[in-house]
């Protein structure tokens, strides 16, 4: 793996420079879910699992007669819609694949990156980061079509009829959370840097609705890096206090009622 220069000293080959590269990039996230992986099987990720099969079974669905009708009326979100109706559907425009695309492209990434945030960030971080970033492309796109086509982030009126659905958006958001928590930058700058690239290449709503998920996403980050331990403190400490005022106030209780009780034997 290492051979001497002429002048005497070790220089490591290009595999182990990758090798060593690879590890510091991803070797946190591999052991974490290898560790978890092993010990648990396929019940250390239900949620993808649940997640991957909605997907398939709305492509499914929607490709049967009346089943797109269906589908659109629960789980397609278009900005023309009425803002409550959108709010009502974007749960489940999460898991309703694009008609145009190859729907087991979407049931591979979901699963392999829903599995992993599931493990590295906890069920509940990853549900709230996909539909945060999900609603955040949503209402991205219902202000673009408001703002017009004349403005930097604008869209023409048409876009407001677009089939808006899709795992994409939260796909890249759980990205770049993992890549955070990991610490794996590398990574999350490379995610970062395709989502831009493609904006700009292609700037239709999909690619501007990933950038927007992707800049939702570092902010959940850096928040839960900052702030994530702060609410737990305050809690435990709020509980505490609450402890330690219930065993006063009982001790406070029995020791009336022990003078009640002296006072009535004395005559």
């Amino acid at each position: 793996m290492i051979h001497r220069t002429h002048a005497g000293g070790v220089r490591k080959r290009p595999l182990a420079i990758a090798r060593s590269a690879a590890v510091a990039e991803w070797g946190t996230l591999f052991a974490t879910v290898r560790d978890a992986v092993v010990r648990k099987k396929f019940a250390a990720v239900p949620l993808a699992t649940l997640a991957t099969f909605l997907i398939l079974l709305f492509s499914i669905v929607q490709h049967l007669p009346g089943g797109e009708r269906f589908v659109n009326n629960i789980g397609v979100v278009r900005a023309a819609l009425p803002l409550e109706v959108s709010l009502l559907r974007t749960p489940l425009s999460l898991y309703v694949p694009a008609l145009d695309l190859p729907v087991w492209g979407a049931l591979a990434q979901v699963f392999v990156v829903f599995a992993i945030a599931e493990i590295v960030l906890g069920r509940r971080m990853t549900l709230v980061v996909a539909y945060a970033c999900t609603l955040a492309g949503t209402l991205f796109a219902r202000v673009g079509v408001a703002i017009g086509p004349h403005h930097l982030f604008g869209f023409p009126k048409w876009v407001s009829y677009v089939r808006d659905t899709g795992p994409s958006a939260a796909v890249v958001a759980l990205a770049i959370c993992i890549a955070f928590r990991c610490r794996a930058w590398f990574t999350g700058g490379l995610v970062v840097a395709v989502m831009i690239g493609e904006a700009v290449v292609l700037p239709n709503l999909a690619g501007l609705e990933h950038v927007v998920a992707v800049i939702t996403a570092l902010l959940i980050a850096v928040s839960v890096e900052v702030f994530g331990d702060f609410w737990p403190r305050v809690l435990a400490g709020v509980g505490a206090a609450t402890s330690v005022a219930a065993v006063a106030s009982r001790e406070v209780a029995v020791e009336a009622r022990r003078r009640r009780s002296a006072e009535a034997v004395i005559p």
